[in-house]
């Protein structure tokens, strides 16, 4: 898709659920940063217009706005902000310059002079070439990166390097949120002139990606096989995928979230839950083969059903934190989700476990532990 397509900068629900998750992740994100480091960065590696066809904000103007309208901001504001923002398409960029200026006034307007500490640059070019450039400033100063979440949210597959975003990533308390565009992936993956792009993309060469593919469904393997490139090459411990799937049940594209820290999935899941689909659109993840999807009233049968094949015979299990991090690593749920089955369970005749609760505990609190039968 070329950017002079007058309908690429339409605003459709399902990029305004993205950019819903997205926000709603840095109102968690910016505090948790900013209480333990002097200076936090965030990349938009594919930033757009700025505003699209109806007005609604894109994604650079959301993540300042989000920073700048918080809640705690009085609480980060002693703590530097760093915005860099590419674009490859000089109209593009153009445009992107005057909707940040437009934002700027506005919040100047309500608020008094823009914040010292809040600062952003727009760059004209490719997401390779600068991230490049920053790799190759911080290793000629023997420097690392501040804490970083990039979000990496192309029209197409090409462009975004797993080497580079290794290199650009591979520091403690950096993350990536990306749009992975499966079903172009899936379409041009052996396409004959595509293999240099799908070598950069999944930093293995196509025989690597199709190596183990078992002739099942083609899409889940090309996720698996990034997931694990994410994890192996780019050092990201957990990443989650989320599915888009379009009004007729297809996959339209991956949300994929990585990150060192085990409440980063949980905040991302939380945004996730909290951004409510509609039938245009939905969101799923997957637990023992069986879709989730993420709606206000869940079905929480394939949690419970994992709960009891994961731990069943087992003694002494804590519930906070051992369970509750079962519960966010390794299943599509939230923490909530896991206290109300636990509940439920606890109401069957007979009960899956046995509760221990010391000392007067309340229900599953910290220091409660179950015995499992």
């Amino acid at each position: 898709m070329e950017d002079s397509d007058p309908g690429m900068w339409d605003y459709p629900e399902h990029t305004e659920a993205k950019h819903d998750i997205l926000g709603k992740y840095l109102d968690a994100w910016y505090p948790i940063i900013a209480s333990g480091y002097g200076r936090v960065l965030f990349i938009d590696g594919f930033a757009g217009r700025g505003v699209y066809n109806d007005s609604s904000p894109g994604s650079p103007i959301i993540a300042m706005g989000r920073l700048l309208n918080h809640s705690a901001w009085s609480r980060m504001s002693h703590r530097e902000f760093v915005f860099v923002f590419i674009e490859h398409d000089a109209e593009n960029v153009e445009s992107l310059r005057q909707a940040i200026a437009d934002f700027r006034a506005d919040w100047e307007a309500e608020h008094g002079p823009w914040p010292s500490n809040v600062k952003y640059d727009v760059n004209e070019g490719t997401f390779t070439d600068h991230a490049t450039e920053i790799c190759d400033y911080l290793d000629e100063q023997y420097a690392n990166l501040a804490p970083t979440f990039a979000f990496v949210d192309p029209f197409g597959w090409t462009g975004m390097p797993m080497s580079l975003l290794a290199r650009l990533l591979n520091y403690p308390s950096c993350e990536v949120f990306i749009n992975f565009m499966v079903g172009f992936v899936n379409r041009f993956v052996t396409h004959p002139h595509q293999g240099s792009n799908m070598n950069e993309l999944f930093g293995l060469d196509v025989d690597a990606i199709l190596a183990d593919y078992d002739g099942g469904d083609r899409v889940d393997h090309l996720r698996d096989v990034y997931m694990r490139q994410l994890t192996d090459v780019a050092g990201f411990p957990h990443v989650r995928w989320f599915a888009m799937k379009n009004s007729t049940g297809n996959i339209g594209y991956y949300l994929l979230h990585g990150t060192r820290s085990a409440l980063g999935v949980e905040k991302m899941k939380d945004a996730m839950w909290r951004t409510a689909p509609d039938g245009d659109y939905s969101f799923s993840d997957r637990l023992a083969g069986i879709d989730v999807l993420f709606q206000p009233e869940p079905d929480l049968g394939p949690l419970r059903k994992a709960l009891v094949k994961t731990y069943s015979g087992k003694k002494g299990v804590i519930v906070n934190p051992d369970l509750q991090e079962w519960a966010i690593l390794h299943t599509p749920y939230r923490k909530p989700h896991l206290t109300q089955v636990l509940r439920d369970m606890e109401k069957e005749d007979p009960p899956p476990f046995t509760a221990n609760r010391p000392n007067g505990k309340r229900q599953f609190a910290a220091g409660v532990t179950l015995d499992f039968g």
